[in-house]
């Protein structure tokens, strides 16, 4: 107990130093889960001001403005930033803090919000900033996605190419305002209704590891035990363990596909016989034709894509660990 009492201190100490000269800045997504993240944002006030925590908040209207005030407040001196959505917000405050000595928080919003579920935050974003407000700076791994056109982008969760991909669009438009793990859920069996099964080439460069070649629904590359709100096709996933697991969702009969959605809706699980996984550092995905690549629901280029870990790339307020 004692031990810890002392890392409490030592944690809080380090964030009001980061605090003195400048306050938080938090920056919110109005659009996340639909609109309803906006509705949270008086309840989240209200708390940084009854803990007398400093902080801005900022209302932004896409991912290009968000990134632009990020660089703008780093640029000022500003060292705690904080995003209010989901996944694809966090992922924009990353792209845009990287390389800066900041530490980065998560307040979950969003549709999905499995990053925040990773450092052991509650999905209420007001329950999570109780918890990151009084938490520790907590070091964790990203991953980098260099796509067919050269194009660059780091994601914090789940990405790949296939069934997922296809659906993104729906997730974030027809779908958009149902909650949870059942919009996900009902934008994939949309796509599923046209989608034709890829044949994909997974290489692992720089490692032992043989390649891997497959029919399937998709291909992905996750940083996070889940995606998709929930969805845990990659179980043992770790945040800061420096690798990320390369999964295979194998092309399914209309039977299995049905027979499978009440433990995805109940549960976020596929069978293991469903699914193949392998842990890596860095992969190649290709396919046997023209695809999309998505890194937290976000499109972020073509296929051929290499993924690969940066470790401990960024520092996050996480919860205090017992």
């Amino acid at each position: 107990m004692a031990v810890m009492l002392v890392r409490i201190c030592r944690d809080v100490s380090i964030l009001l130093n980061l605090l003195r000269e400048r306050p938080a800045i938090v920056f919110i997504n109005p659009h996340a889960s639909g609109g309803r993240c906006r509705s949270r944002l008086a309840n989240v006030r209200a708390l940084f001001t009854a803990r007398s925590f400093p902080a801005e908040f900022i209302l932004t209207e896409s991912r290009e403005e968000m990134e632009s005030r990020v660089r703008a407040a780093i640029s000022a001196g500003y060292r705690v930033l904080l995003a209010m959505g989901g996944d694809g917000t966090l992922q924009a405050l990353v792209n845009a803090a990287r390389k800066s000595e900041v530490l980065l928080g998560i307040l979950p919003a969003g549709g999905g919000n499995d990053f925040a579920a990773a450092l052991g935050l509650p999905k209420d974003p007001v329950a999570a900033a109780e918890m990151i407000l009084s938490g520790q700076p907590r070091s964790v791994d990203l991953l980098r996605a260099r796509t067919a056109d050269g194009g660059e982008r780091l994601y914090v969760g789940g990405g790949g190419v296939g069934l997922d991909a296809e659906s993104a669009r729906y997730s974030s438009g027809r779908y958009k305002r149902i909650p949870g793990r059942a919009r996900y859920l009902a934008a994939a069996l949309h796509a599923l209704n046209k989608f034709k099964p890829l044949q994909v080439r997974a290489e692992f460069p720089g490692s032992t590891l043989p390649a891997v070649e497959s029919q399937v629904l998709l291909a992905g590359a996750l940083n996070t035990a889940s995606y998709g709100a929930g969805l845990r096709l990659a179980p043992d996933a770790q945040i800061d363990d420096g690798l990320f697991t390369t999964l295979f969702v194998r092309n399914l009969k209309a039977t299995e596909v049905l027979a499978a959605i009440p433990g995805l809706f109940t549960r976020g699980e596929l069978p293991d016989s469903y699914v193949t996984r392998v842990s890596a550092t860095r992969v190649r995905l290709s396919c046997d034709r023209d695809c999309h690549f998505h890194g937290d629901g976000e499109i972020l280029g073509s296929a051929p894509v290499e993924i690969e870990v940066l470790p401990r790339a960024v520092q996050m307020l996480a919860p205090i660990k017992s």
